[in-house]
């Protein structure tokens, strides 16, 4: 059973990609219309740019998205009851707009504008004595360097290319649908599918080496020899994209490994630091129904991303233990080979009225190894050394209820 929602996990995902890629989710482009095919006078045709910023612009004066293409909550809406306005003359292609639109959008969830509110700074826990002990042994930054055994790196790679690597030959996949026409629009249903095997294609193999050093950085020696121990280039010509694709996501997983296990942090100074100010310089907002009152974080509500998360809040609040702890802002960040890395929390509980223990703590729905992304567990594992290098006591554990965070402290 999962511990947060498809829907908790797959916000995360888009949210984490979208920082990390700076790709645009739910955002019309300019000339996202613009291969579009029409059929006029007999003849197929794109729609091409300009009637695609026509579009576009047409879009921005009904309030369907703003001034940077993000699709607003009126175009959710009339989405969802099949009203969307398009000009007239474009009424030939509406569907394939709509269709396109539609694909953008994602889900027609559409939050409450009037229950979004700002979220205030708790002064007195933001002040307190314990707060600046807890934000004093975490705001330290560092920097890392990275070594790994090449040869090694060569062995595992091409023992693991040899040993698990799937590339069928290249097939010619052709499809046979029903089309049914009628009032409420056009479906397709696919009534045959068949596939033939090219087995010779007869075109100009790639430059395997350049391509995988553009995906890796490793040295054009390093590939070559990964790809000759491997004992496998032979199936290259048979399906030369695939075999590249696959060799290259086989390299950069056995890298990420000996990446996390040949780095090392080292603290830059004591003058390097995450200041404690910068939360009074951010101003937080939420939606109510992703908030929990608060008494312990250093704001008045806690504003949550997933259930986990939900539960988490609501227990350091009721856990007599628990004297302070704040969800850690995104801009609190620890720098890896894989792209920067953002903890949970961080927390400060008392043991039997005496000792303070200092933790900062990562939750997950499930952090078992092999539930959890690879990138992330890497990043995970970065965290763990990067805390290590402050040697300010600070302990980072990652839990999955706070059961087992709370029996082991």
């Amino acid at each position: 059973m999962a511990n947060e929602s498809y829907e908790d996990f797959a916000n995360a995902l888009q949210k984490e990609i979208a920082d990390e890629e700076g790709i645009k989710f739910g955002i019309i482009e300019k000339h996202t219309f613009a291969n579009i095919v029409v059929k006029e006078d007999g003849e197929y045709k794109y729609l091409e740019q300009e009637a695609s910023e026509d579009i576009w612009n047409h879009l921005k004066e009904k309030g369907y998205i703003d001034d940077k293409g993000k699709i607003t909550d009126q175009l959710k809406q009339d989405l969802k009851e099949k009203k969307v306005d398009l000009p007239e003359k474009y009424k030939k292609a509406e569907d394939q707009i709509i269709a396109t639109i539609d694909k953008i959008a994602g889900s027609y969830s559409i939050k409450n504008a009037d229950t979004r509110t700002k979220v205030n700074l708790n002064k007195k826990r933001f002040l307190s004595p314990e707060f600046k002990k807890l934000w004093d042994r975490i705001k330290y930054k560092t920097t890392f360097s990275v070594e790994f055994d090449t040869e090694e790196l060569i062995k595992e790679c091409s023992k693991e290319i040899m040993t698990n690597l799937k590339v069928d030959k290249a097939k010619l996949v052709y499809t046979k649908a029903e089309i049914d026409i009628n009032a409420g629009g056009t479906t397709a249903e696919e009534s045959d599918r068949q596939a033939v095997v090219i087995d010779d294609a007869g075109y100009s193999l790639p430059d395997i080496i350049t391509y995988l050093q553009n995906e890796t950085d490793l040295t054009r020696k390093t590939i070559a020899r990964i790809l000759v121990e491997s004992k496998r280039l032979n199936e290259f010509k048979s399906n030369p994209q695939k075999f590249m694709d696959e060799v290259s996501q086989i390299i950069q997983r056995k890298m990420r490994h000996f990446i996390v296990d040949g780095i090392k942090y080292n603290k830059l100074g004591e003058d390097e630091y995450y200041a404690q100010k910068l939360f009074e310089n951010e101003e937080l907002q939420g939606y109510l129904t992703k908030m929990i009152k608060s008494e312990k974080s250093l704001y008045e509500y806690v504003v949550y991303d997933s259930d986990v998360e939900a539960e988490f809040a609501q227990k350091f609040e009721r856990n007599q233990s628990v004297k302070v702890y704040t969800k850690l802002p995104k801009w609190f960040k620890i720098e890896t080979p894989l792209g920067s890395y953002n903890p949970d929390w961080a927390v400060l509980v008392e043991k039997n009225g005496e000792e303070k223990l200092y933790f900062v703590v990562e939750t997950k729905g499930n952090i078992i190894a092999e539930e959890l992304r690879l990138r992330e567990i890497a990043k995970i594992a970065c965290g763990h050394k990067h805390f290590e290098a402050l040697d300010t006591d600070v302990r980072f554990e990652e839990h999955d209820h706070f059961e087992t965070f709370i029996e082991n402290v």
